[in-house]
């Protein structure tokens, strides 16, 4: 029998937007749960295991402690800006279960393994990017010098094993939604955008895109792209059904419909018949043939990454797209009747005030269903980080997110500081949601479904919540420089 093994995505703050699929890890403007499809591999290849997601689920860091008492290894999935937090957790776990082992595993141990292991004497090892396999391996009982794409401690100084290779057999990793079935409550994940309840699992891995910001492909996944087999997807997707037939939806959160045209039509076929519901992420270089297939297997919604309404801007982050492909690709959504949330990204390289207000404008102008607006960040292994920590563009504290988890600008650029780009996020929602078309879309929702209706409102009031406390923030900061700057003295 291997090792009784609890896989945790841990407690964290208040509405945590959260899961181990999340982007960007840090409580949002409104509450949302994404799922932990990362650990779900892993927990569905051994007997006994447990895949416990504690945010959505609403379980506190005692009960979590409490839980893991029963368990003689620990695979906890951390995030940077959940680091700190996580590490004061398990060394509680370890105080209350001394014999249990912990490996840690996701994007930030993943670039930092040495820094890690010294923050927290309680980690017995940490897996670098994909780590299927070597948690599983060590629950089986194969020694740490045997496990590839692992470092640990030994004799005082810490080992890094050899990489592990790319797993290339996607057909051969368990079904997430298996794990789903057997571990989590469907129930308790929400995104707003995104109808309720929802479920969420992957079709690839990699992304060869080349985003300097994205955190995914330069930490865990890597760039080159694999893909599962448009049959082992449909099997998936029949079963899921059945598991739940009260779902609204389905997303497939990857880039399986961005890059290789032939692949999409293919899946799109396997889709159509099963008569799902489903949503995903896209690139704006989709063209319309293929969003077409897409609509004709029932796809609803399109996440797409927009990230600025500058063309600078979009070729310093090496986006790989243009303002005009971008304007041609909503045009064709609309036709088609696809639904799309637009995400956006203020404060990266290039970013000016006039750039900020181009991309208000061209976001008002595209005039998608809904939008996201996040500040940028810029995680340990990323292109953007190093380029913020080159030319000096971090904050002097380097906070990503404050005590709540509320997300801060930590990069900032001469002539706009990082207030005054965490600023210009409300100006955006509110230039954008307080437009009349934008407006009467939401009462419209609002007046004819009553549980939509209900949503909104705990969603308004999580926003304002959230917006207030970031002006707060603003305001601090503000303050502080206009009394240091009262402070200095007048040169002569």
């Amino acid at each position: 029998m291997p090792l009784k093994t609890l896989f945790l995505n841990p407690p964290s703050f208040e509405n945590f937007d959260g899961g181990a699929g999340s982007r960007w890890p840090a409580t949002r403007e409104i509450e949302s749960y994404w799922y932990p499809v990362w650990l779900a591999y892993p927990a569905g290849m051994l007997e006994g295991a447990r895949l416990l997601d504690a945010p959505p689920h609403y379980v506190s860091a005692d009960e979590t402690i409490k839980i893991a008492q029963d368990y003689e290894f620990l695979v906890l999935f951390t995030s940077t800006p959940g680091f700190p937090g996580d590490i004061q957790l398990v060394q509680k776990i370890k105080d209350a279960n001394p014999k249990i082992k912990v490996g840690f595993v996701g994007p930030h141990v993943s670039v930092l393994p040495e820094k890690s292991l010294k923050d927290c004497s309680a980690i017995d090892f940490v897996c670098r990017k994909e780590f299927d396999y070597s948690v599983v391996e060590y629950a089986q009982g194969k020694p740490l010098e045997e496990i590839l794409g692992i470092s640990y401690r030994k004799n005082g100084s810490v080992v890094h094993n050899p990489d592990r290779p790319q797993i290339e057999n996607l057909d051969a990793l368990p079904h997430v939604t298996d794990v789903y079935q057997r571990d989590l409550d469907v129930r308790r994940y929400n995104v707003p955008f995104l109808l309720h309840p929802y479920v969420s699992l992957y079709t690839t891995r990699g992304c060869p895109a080349q985003c300097t910001f994205c955190l995914w492909p330069q930490t865990l996944s890597g760039h080159p792209w694999r893909k599962r087999s448009s049959d082992d997807v449909a099997r998936e997707m029949a079963k899921a059904k059945e598991y739940w037939p009260y779902v609204k939806e389905f997303f497939f959160d990857d880039d399986t419909f961005n890059i290789q045209k032939a692949r999409t039509i293919e899946l799109c076929g396997k889709l159509k018949p099963l008569g799902l519901t489903w949503s995903c992420t896209s690139r704006v270089t989709t063209d319309y043939e293929t969003l077409k297939a897409m609509k004709d297997a029932g796809c609803r919604l399109l996440i797409v990454g927009y990230e600025s309404g500058d063309q600078q801007i979009l070729k310093n982050i090496k986006k790989g797209a243009t303002i005009e492909r971008a304007r041609e690709f909503t045009k064709d959504c609309h036709k088609l009747g696809l639904v799309v949330h637009g995400d956006f990204i203020l404060g990266l390289p290039g970013e000016t005030r006039e750039t900020i207000n181009n991309t208000i404008n061209f976001a008002k102008e595209l005039d998608v269903e809904t939008i996201q607006v996040s500040v940028a960040h810029a995680y340990p292994g990323t292109e953007l980080y190093e380029y913020a920590m080159k030319n000096g563009f971090m904050v002097a504290d380097n906070k990503m997110v404050d005590e709540g988890g509320h997300q801060l600008a930590h990069i900032q650029y001469p002539g706009l500081p990082a207030e005054e780009i965490l600023d210009s996020v409300h100006r955006f929602y509110d230039e954008y949601y307080f437009r009349p078309k934008a407006a009467f879309r939401i009462l419209r929702k609002a007046v004819f479904d009553g549980g939509e209706r209900k949503r909104l409102y705990k969603e308004a009031k999580t926003f304002l919540k959230v917006r207030a406390m970031r002006h707060k923030w603003v305001k601090e900061k503000r303050e502080k420089a206009d009394s240091a700057a009262t402070a200095e003295p007048v040169k002569v």
